[in-house]
């Protein structure tokens, strides 16, 4: 009996394998059939990717929809990035462009904080530093799983995500929660947990900002940033995740628009047009060998210097394979109908990067038919279910850190008569692309404390405004103060204003009860070190807000530990738990 078990556990083995290489030869054979059959101008058309519209709903004939249908019926696009939009519309939508495609597209988007980080309806993950604060690779792991089934039931095969950079500039506008912590090991297990995760359900992971964006201060939607820094340097802090991505097998890798002057020497070209990076340092050193994305070709690290037709010839000539967020598709698709006229580009450099994406898209199954679309019937099913959600949840109960607690006032037990001031605290009152924050935190609160009253100050308060909330704090029996510090493209700070700091010096006068927690950036401790509760969720979402009322309550612990340093007070691993 146990032979006959054994003999049949290999004969189920030798078939599983057998059918693996069989799905990989018709993949080859799909690959080899479909690039001999592509016209040049089809080739060209592979390596762009612009945006694919307007979120909302549209019919497909609609002029909201006009310039990505000629996209990819005239320019032959071989994928788009996907709008931020609802979940159920971005489906429909998807669908359509796939139908008008000859080959099927690739459809991308930032999926950073689980797919419902920009597809309204889908679960919203923790971003990756608040994964990195609870220590345990394996939720990194579920929270790719989880955005990994939901954006491919929306029609998302691609994910711009892990970012792979180690943010290890308190002062980083851009990079900052978005990276899984500051210690090149620890975020290389974090990265590589997340590839396969996405990888494993359906989508294809990028690992970015190549060849790392973690130290610097400037926003490269802004301006160029400067990496100067030496090979030695960036073989023992930078490349080290990206090695782990490539490792755990990532699909695509993503450029950064930043220049380093130490490996590129010709002055101000960024990492995105330069050979030396893309080719010599990504394809020749690690021995990448999946697609490589520009970031967004429209942002001000690239376009302030360079003209789209100039820098997108520059990219293909780098290495790069696919341009995405061009500002112009046609500047771009007759740029390199140019430099292939001129010899600057040859017709086997783009069967180089066309032979990678049909690859890509062949892993993904699209050489599939009934592969390229999204079920609509399935998404009710799928995405943003109770049990996603509970991962979220999870991941930001787990993350939120407790940094100090001097007075030890934590927990603030729940009390009918306990007078308590929350406020809310905004860098800025308008932009909040997911929706006013605070909400969750006001409602919870007041649950437990019925005397609670919760006030928002932000940039736009007036001085009166300021000074009721003095009074409101001076009558209270403890003050909460919830900290919104985003960390967005185009805003190139992470800071407070003089009047916010000036608040807050006079709330740690008054001696009282008092806790800051940070949502989003956790370096405001660094400017404000005499606050005597500090505690961080790293995030700017509903499952951080939960967390963090719960967590100042004592029904849940504060679990998470730091994974920067916050120089001068903190290290890495440092957390109290209450």
């Amino acid at each position: 009996m146990r032979r006959t078990a054994f003999v049949l556990c290999l004969l189920i083995a030798a078939s599983a394998a057998f059918a693996a290489t069989r799905t990989e030869r018709n993949r080859d054979r799909w690959v080899d059939r479909t690039l001999r059959s592509m016209t040049v101008d089809e080739k060209i058309g592979q390596m762009l990717m612009p945006g694919s519209g307007p979120g909302g709903f549209h019919a497909l004939d609609a002029e909201e929809l006009k310039e990505a249908r000629r996209d990819v019926t005239e320019f032959h696009v071989g994928g788009v990035h996907v709008a931020i939009g609802d979940a159920s519309s971005i489906a429909l939508t998807l669908n359509a462009l796939q139908r008008l495609a000859k080959v099927p597209l690739l459809t991308a988007h930032n999926l950073e904080g689980g797919a419902g980080y920009v597809l309204y309806g889908a679960t919203r993950m923790p971003l990756a530093m608040a994964i990195g604060a609870t220590g345990d690779e394996k939720l990194a792991y579920e929270a790719a799983r989880v955005t990994a089934i939901e954006g491919r039931a929306t029609g998302v095969n691609v994910n711009f995500y892990p970012v792979a950079d180690v943010n290890n500039n308190p002062e980083n506008p851009i990079i900052n929660i978005r990276s899984f912590g500051e210690d090149p090991a620890t975020v290389s297990r974090f990265v590589a947990a997340y590839v396969r995760g996405i990888q494993e359900n359906g989508e294809l992971a990028t690992a970015k900002h190549f060849p790392g964006h973690g130290d610097v201060s400037t926003d490269s939607h802004l301006a160029m940033p400067v990496l100067d820094v030496t090979m030695q340097r960036l073989q023992s802090v930078e490349l080290p995740p990206f090695r782990a991505a490539v490792d755990a097998g990532v699909g695509a890798v993503m450029s950064a628009h930043i220049w380093l002057p130490q490996i590129e020497p010709q002055k101000g070209l960024p990492s995105t047009l330069s050979k030396n990076v893309l080719t010599g340092l990504l394809r020749d050193d690690l021995h990448f060998r999946g697609i490589v994305f520009t970031d967004s070709m429209s942002m001000r690290g690239v376009t302030a210097s360079f003209s789209n037709a100039d820098a997108t010839v520059r990219a293909v000539e780098a290495g790069a394979d696919i341009l995405v967020g061009i500002p112009s598709v046609p500047e771009s698709f007759h740029a390199i109908q140019e430099a292939l006229r001129s010899g600057r580009l040859t017709e086997a450099r783009l069967d180089e990067s066309v032979r990678r994406i049909l690859r890509a898209k062949a892993s993904l199954g699209l050489d599939q038919p009934q592969n390229r679309y999204a079920d609509v019937n399935q998404l009710m099913l799928k995405v943003g279910t109770a049990e996603n959600r509970a991962v979220a949840q999870r991941i930001a109960d787990n993350a939120i850190t407790l940094v100090k607690d001097d007075a030890h006032v934590l927990p603030l037990r729940p009390s009918v008569g306990t007078r308590v001031v929350q406020i809310n605290l905004l860098d800025n009152r308008t932009g909040w692309r997911e929706g006013p924050v605070g909400r969750i935190a006001t409602s919870e609160l007041a649950k437990r404390f019925p005397r609670a009253v919760t006030v928002q100050i932000d940039d736009q308060s007036t001085a009166g405004e300021y000074d009721a909330v003095r009074k409101l704090a001076q009558i209270s029996d403890a003050v909460l103060v919830n900290g919104f510090i985003r960390v967005a493209a185009y805003k190139g700070s992470i800071d407070l204003d003089h009047e916010q700091m000036a608040l807050l010096r006079d709330l740690i006068a008054m001696k009282k009860p008092l806790v800051f927690t940070a949502f989003g950036s956790p370096y405001i401790l660094l400017h404000l070190p005499e606050l005597p509760a500090y505690a961080v969720t790293y995030d700017i979402s509903g499952t951080a807000e939960h967390a963090a009322i719960r967590a100042i309550t004592g029904e849940i612990p504060y679990k998470g530990r730091l994974p920067i340093n916050l120089p001068g007070l903190y290290k890495i691993g440092d957390g109290l738990t209450r």
